[in-house]
């Protein structure tokens, strides 16, 4: 039980991996590289949820002595290239750049605050208000969603079906670690401070985040590189 979290984390590279293989074109192999290496910079927000919300055995005891481990870099860099390219492994679909007659319409002189509307929103929620960051993470994720749904209508598609695929997707992955480590969530989430409403043994929380992270990553590629999608 106390590599469950490194262990975790390897298994979901090895699912990166089989999936960066499998995709058809050097652009989406691009994408879910740079959007992985991005985003797991995320990692290193992990001080804000130990122990607030789970307080997990790392490698050399790094989460319980800094707050910081390796784990949370290897889990950001992967669940940010598979929620970004899950759409179009389902979907056939290929890229388009938008035309600079189209960057000009009306919608998209919100562009860079859509881009920022999710860490502000964060930030908003951690400074001002007592809410656990498990749940200002969502709220965050969602709001952030729906500025992008704004300025980026087009994605909508992308952005909903990947939210369902990607909470479904998690859903079982989650389960590999219940199944393998019997009573590693009750001993290393804080069930004082969230709902411990559990789902399959799943925390509510951990839904919550798969499902609003698939529905904001998924776009963020194409809404920062402006970039539609067509059908293949």
């Amino acid at each position: 039980m106390r590599y469950a979290w490194f262990v975790w984390s390897l298994i979901l590279l090895v699912i990166w991996v089989i999936i960066y293989l499998s995709l058809r074109g050097k652009e989406s192999r691009k994408k879910m590289l740079a959007v992985s290496l991005w985003t797991s910079l995320l990692g290193l927000t992990e001080p804000l949820f130990v122990p607030e919300y789970w307080s997990p055995p790392s490698l050399f005891d790094l989460a319980l002595k800094t707050g910081f481990d390796i784990e949370s870099l290897l889990f950001a860099f992967g669940v940010g290239g598979l929620a970004v390219v899950i759409y179009e492994k389902i979907f056939r679909v290929k890229q388009a750049k938008i035309s600079t007659k189209e960057k000009h319409h009306p919608r998209h002189k919100y562009h860079l605050l859509a881009l920022l509307s999710t860490p502000i929103i964060f930030a908003l929620l951690l400074l001002f208000t007592n809410l656990n960051p498990i749940y200002s993470t969502p709220i965050a994720l969602v709001g952030g969603g729906l500025f992008t749904w704004y300025c980026r209508p087009d994605l909508k598609k992308k952005m909903f079906a990947s939210a369902f695929v990607f909470i479904l997707l998690y859903f079982a992955y989650f389960l590999t670690l219940i199944i393998a480590y019997p009573g590693y969530v009750e001993t290393v989430w804080n069930f004082e401070a969230i709902s411990g409403i559990l789902i399959a043994e799943i925390p509510l929380e951990e839904l919550m985040f798969a499902f609003s992270f698939g529905f904001l990553w998924s776009s963020v590629y194409e809404h920062i590189k402006w970039y539609k999608l067509k059908s293949a």
